[in-house]
């Protein structure tokens, strides 16, 4: 890979890494901005959800606009708007007091998720477009979780650190990390030409919908895809929130501290996300079978926290740090797999619906390990049955061809 592809991967790393922390930032310091704003604890979740949920809507959208007017100007529009939205609810915790600034800080997250939706899921079509060798989308796509995995760990840490200078500071960071990412993909980023095709008219959204249908249909293995990454985060995030629930809880611990004890299972997905994304390189069996254990080794991590059902903090984190590897193995192939196997004008459409099926999980898992947190031992029976369902699928659902590249023998 040439100096310059490894500036442009850089620039577009730096996309997921902003959008993780414009959200899991704000996760360790949401009691305290209960008690700044006088709301109740289900009013300062919706700060956190209202992000996802649009996200989850408008991701599909973003990615049929990527598909038909370039995927860089979309992504600087989303990390623009992702960036007004950080102002508003900046503004809206400096100025006002309370209940008005809730309402403030509620609409700018809002407007960060819109813009946020055309961000970072658009990035994985986009190392698809700019590498021809899958050895190298696949070391980039590696590279990509990394960095969204890496915001997830330096997010707990970073935003109780920046809340000791003022209550509201990790809202008003977004903006100047979001011009950053804006620089960098503006000067760095250069898309390939698409290559010269027939005048046709635009594609009307009517005729989008039926196109996306008429490709799902055909690649009916981009369902068990979608499925193994929704139930991935959904894992993932569930068993974060019980951590950081027994820490608080259990231990007493919070403040930076939590954050750091948070990091531990989150940097195992970090590593092996990279390590992953270089080893799979070419190989497609290879990129099934990494999904296969990785889903297994979660499933084991799940079962073993419900059967011994103890608080231990060094075993907690030490069979959870296994679980966090296993995530980290299935994420990069995943990825490559479904960037791989679609072509090259559909993949903003098909990665976005990837996208979605992961917020979703996002969004769901906390919210059943809250439900669950007085039966710890079936939250996490749960979590061993969902990650189990994804090694069947990976296992009977992918079935990739032995050569390397041929996109036609990507997967059955």
């Amino acid at each position: 890979m040439s100096d310059k592809k490894k500036w442009d991967l850089a620039a577009l790393a730096s996309i997921p890494l902003i959008m993780t922390l414009a959200n899991s930032m704000l996760i360790p310091v949401l009691p305290l901005m209960q008690k700044k704003l006088n709301i109740t604890a289900i009013q300062s979740s919706l700060i956190i959800t209202v992000y996802a949920a649009v996200s989850i809507i408008c991701i599909p959208i973003a990615g049929y606009l990527s598909d038909r007017f370039g995927r860089k100007l979309i992504i600087l529009i989303g990390l623009t708007i992702a960036a007004i939205g950080g102002i508003i609810s900046g503004l809206g915790a400096w100025l006002l007091q309370e209940q008005a600034a809730y309402y403030v800080i509620l609409g700018g997250r809002l407007v960060q998720g819109l813009g946020a939706a055309g961000a970072f899921p658009i990035v994985l079509p986009l190392v698809g477009d700019m590498f021809r060798s899958q050895q190298q989308i696949s070391s980039g796509l590696g590279m990509i979780e990394t960095s969204n995995t890496f915001g997830k760990v330096l997010s707990p840490i970073l935003g109780s650190a920046l809340a000791l200078i003022v209550w509201f500071m990790p809202l008003a960071v977004i903006p100047l990390f979001s011009a950053i990412s804006i620089i960098a993909v503006a000067y760095f980023v250069k898309v390939p030409k698409p290559k010269k095709q027939k005048k046709d008219s635009p594609q009307g959204l009517g005729e989008f919908v039926k196109n996306t249908k008429d490709i799902l249909a055909q690649n009916r293995w981009l369902y068990g895809i979608f499925a193994i990454g929704g139930i991935l985060m959904f894992v993932m995030f569930g068993f974060l929130y019980y951590l950081s629930s027994v820490l608080e809880e259990h231990y007493h611990i919070d403040g930076i501290w939590k954050g750091l004890l948070l990091a531990i299972p989150l940097c195992a997905i970090c590593l092996s996300s990279f390590i992953a994304g270089k080893l799979v390189g070419e190989n497609k069996p290879k990129m099934k079978w990494f999904s296969v254990i990785g889903a297994v080794l979660l499933t084991a991590s799940m079962l073993t926290c419900g059967l011994v059902n103890t608080k231990s903090i060094i075993f907690l984190i030490s069979v959870m740090f296994a679980g966090g590897v296993g995530i980290g193995l299935s994420l990069p192939s995943l990825d490559a797999l479904i960037t791989e196997g679609v072509e090259k004008e559909q993949r903003g459409t098909i990665t976005s619906l990837y996208s979605s099926m992961r917020f979703i999980g996002v969004a769901v898992g906390p919210l059943t390990a809250s439900a669950l947190m007085s039966h710890e031992e079936w939250l996490f029976y749960l979590l061993a049955g969902v990650a189990l369902i994804c090694s069947v699928v990976a296992l009977f659902g992918i079935k990739p061809g032995k050569g390397k590249g041929k996109r036609k023998k990507a997967v059955a």
